[in-house]
């Protein structure tokens, strides 16, 4: 958040500051020695005096920033003294007159090359490329010899979406959008659970608010009927586990905003109807030989007393999670015919569950063996050592490398290998080595053949065959989904271009020097403006002859509308130079930054906007303004990497224009069930069909109608009138 200055500061800041360092210094005093307590007060000092002139969007005091930073820093993740100083002057180097080198100085260089880690890039947006992706690039290459540098950002963006209220609501998108796209993946992989849903729950709080509100009351309202069924359930639990001699404690665990939403829109339900609202946590006080032991002693306690499902038994224990989470998880119908899911730890895998990386690496040493999380950063110096990466092209194989689901499959020799969900024949050769991946001809699994491309399930025992005469090619890249594979063939297919690029780079440099443009600090951002993947790729076209250089003046000019900070000039320039907008002139329905003017625009396809949707304007190169629902499944990636080029929409007018939207619709087929529907929506409400198309098999029908709705608040009354209808099990609104 930025931060604006006060002309002095009142005695109740005073108090508020001094409550909020004595609460830190509280959490923190069994992790420091008393040196590093002077340490700590020193760096508290020095953050104190830089920004003593200084407040947050909230009106509070700016010093409460990096104190509630190292405040998560201590008290959520479990990171120490070095943590808490990098976390207090994080701000200080980018905000105020102190310098990395007086920080070095003061604390020492590994103090210093955290702050540097955590410092934004300077200077203005770079069109066409994210800041972003520079910020986590940059900070990803200090992660690599110190994770507490991702652990602090963490935190960092969690006390900033804490504190969003203040802010306008095109940066709550913003802020909302980069945090679901990026940061709570990342908090994901590295353990950190508790972090991960909150950071969830805060998105879908300032992207969908009514449904954040809806959800949050039932919760509230549910309450006390949950707390007296936990009770009921794991009272038979308790006194089985008591009779084995274990020692135990067990709580209730209420799934996030965020997911329960997810399950209600996925699964066309209501709040109610939603199973698995909460979970129950059985952790055990066990020696780590007693573990594994132990926690199949009760699980066999929880099944004594109530019938599992076969079908959902997850063992995390014996092969944990990739981000290093382990428990046992099974579901059991309770007696009053609820699915209940009932997860089994130990003290040590709840504090890593918790905690994540930092509980981690307290309890390295006792497991004596390397983690996933080590595989993992192994895997992040492998994408770093990538060169000619465009910044954005580095985030999205980044990001390839954070998603949840996983499968367990294995070499000739027995030996397991963890990737991604989805991966391929070619994702399972590159993670052994690049080479094998390279000559890979196809894999025997079970002794059936199968392509390079075929999707591996957990369980495959794989067999790779390979050829001396095969090499990687650009398709190759649609059939993996592991930035290692990625990374691998894409540096494959550089080294077979690279005497052609080689000749594009001698001509762009020479460009370069003639308009006197410094080549190093600049052909990453030129490639990424004129939409190039990569650097490479850039070079590759212009020895080709298919990028004339004398567009490289057209890079300069729209450089230099960015910084003069011209928003206006940006748009106006986009807006001339798109070729397809469509515009919607019989009645006007939106306003762009609270202007009426006539202004072009055309409703994103992906997510079909009506009245009465939460909307954003988008300013695309070609294609004018696109204007898409904030709720839309490409919005969070648009909003974190281009917010510079998203205005602001409403819906101004009412109108007589009606918008095309599409229902999904689902249920058991009966005689004149379809006739229902379509009465319904064209005699009762008199809503007009674009079209219509069912599926019928072994008696279910799945159907999907566009239609012409005038508003959201009508779109609601025709879904709940068609779900009263016998047999249709399911109604929902879809993209």
């Amino acid at each position: 958040m930025k931060a604006k200055i006060i002309d002095n500061s009142k005695e109740k800041d005073n108090k508020l500051i001094l409550s909020a360092y004595r609460k830190l210094f509280r959490h923190s005093k069994s992790l420091v020695t008393s040196s590093d307590s002077k340490k700590i007060k020193k760096a508290f000092r020095i953050s104190l005096d830089a920004h003593k002139n200084m407040r947050r969007k909230s009106g509070e005091p700016y010093i409460i920033h990096p104190i509630s930073v190292a405040q998560i820093c201590v008290q959520e993740i479990g990171l120490g003294t070095t943590s808490i100083i990098a976390a207090l002057l994080h701000d200080v180097v980018e905000d105020t007159d102190y310098t990395l080198e007086f920080i070095e100085k003061e604390f020492g260089k590994t103090v210093a090359n955290l702050c540097d880690g955590l410092t934004k890039i300077s200077g203005v947006f770079t069109p066409g490329s994210s800041l972003q992706s520079e910020n986590f690039k940059k900070m990803l290459l200090t992660l690599v010899d110190d994770m507490r540098v991702i652990l602090i950002k963490i935190a960092d963006r969690l006390h900033n979406m804490r504190t969003l209220d203040s802010m306008s609501r095109s940066a709550q998108l913003k802020n909302s959008s980069e945090t679901i796209y990026i940061y709570s993946p990342i908090a994901h992989r590295l353990g950190l659970f508790s972090i991960k849903s909150e950071l969830d729950d805060l998105y879908l709080k300032y992207t969908e608010k009514k449904v954040y509100k809806k959800i949050k009351k039932k919760l509230i309202d549910s309450k006390s009927e949950r707390d007296k069924f936990i009770r009921r359930f794991i009272r038979p639990i308790k006194k089985k586990l008591v009779n084995n001699k274990l020692d135990f404690k067990i709580k209730g665990r209420t799934k996030s905003i965020y997911s329960i939403s997810n399950k209600i829109k996925n699964q066309n339900k209501d709040f109610e109807e939603i199973y698995d609202i909460f979970a129950i946590r059985i952790i055990l006080n066990s020696k780590l030989e007693d573990e594994k032991s132990h926690s199949w002693k009760a699980y066999s306690c929880v099944t004594d007393c109530y019938l599992p499902n076969p079908d959902r038994l997850k063992d995390w224990i014996s092969t944990p999670k990739t981000n290093g989470y382990e428990s046992l998880h099974t579901t059991v119908m309770s007696n009053s015919g609820k699915w209940v899911e009932v997860q089994i730890r130990s003290q040590r895998m709840d504090d890593i569950a918790e905690k994540g990386f930092a509980a981690h690496w307290k309890y390295k040493e006792k497991l004596n063996s390397n983690s996933q999380f080590d595989n993992w950063i192994s895997s992040v110096k492998d994408l770093i050592s990538q060169k000619n990466y465009s910044p954005q092209e580095f985030l999205d194989d980044f990001k390839g490398n954070l998603y949840n689901d996983e499968i367990f499959v294995f070499t000739p020799k027995g030996d397991l290998i963890t990737l991604p969900s989805n991966s391929t024949v070619l994702d399972f050769a590159f993670s052994i080595h690049s080479e094998l991946g390279s000559k890979c001809t196809g894999a025997k699994i079970e002794d059936r053949l199968v392509p390079i491309n075929h999707n591996l399930s957990s369980g495959d025992q794989v067999e790779l065959l390979t050829s001396s005469n095969q090499k990687p090619s650009e398709d190759w890249l649609n059939k993996v989904v592991t930035s290692k594979a990625k990374s691998a063939i894409k540096s494959k297919i550089t080294s077979q271009r690279k005497n052609i690029s080689n000749q594009g780079k001698d001509l762009l440099k020479r460009k370069f020097k003639q308009l006197k443009i410094e080549f190093d600090e600049n052909i990453s951002k030129i490639a990424s403006y004129f939409q190039y993947k990569s650097i490479i790729e850039f070079y590759y076209e212009i020895a080709k002859g298919s990028f004339n250089l004398k567009r490289i003046k057209e890079y300069l000019d729209y450089d230099r509308e960015v910084r003069d900070k011209n928003k206006n000039a940006i748009i106006n320039k986009d807006i001339k130079r798109s070729n397809s907008s469509k515009k919607i002139s019989k009645s006007k329905l939106i306003e762009f930054d609270g202007k009426k003017d006539d202004i072009e625009y055309s409703l994103s396809k992906c997510c079909k906007p009506i009245p009465g949707d939460d909307i954003y304007g988008f300013v695309t190169v070609n294609e004018g303004i696109k204007v898409h629902r904030t709720s839309c499944k490409n919005s969070p990636e648009l909003l974190s990497k281009y917010a510079y080029r998203v205005i602001k929409a409403n819906w101004y007018s009412k109108s007589d224009t009606n918008l095309v939207t599409s229902l999904m619709i689902d249920g058991t087929d009966r005689l004149g069930v379809i006739d229902d529907v379509t009465k319904i929506i064209s005699s009762q409400l008199k809503v007009n069909m674009k079209s219509i198309n069912v599926d019928l098999k072994d008696g279910i029908f799945h159907g999907k109608i566009e239609l012409f709705v005038s508003d959201t608040l009508q779109l609601s009354k025709l879904i709940k009138k068609l779900q009263k209808i016998n047999n249709v099990t399911f109604v929902k609104r879809v993209d």
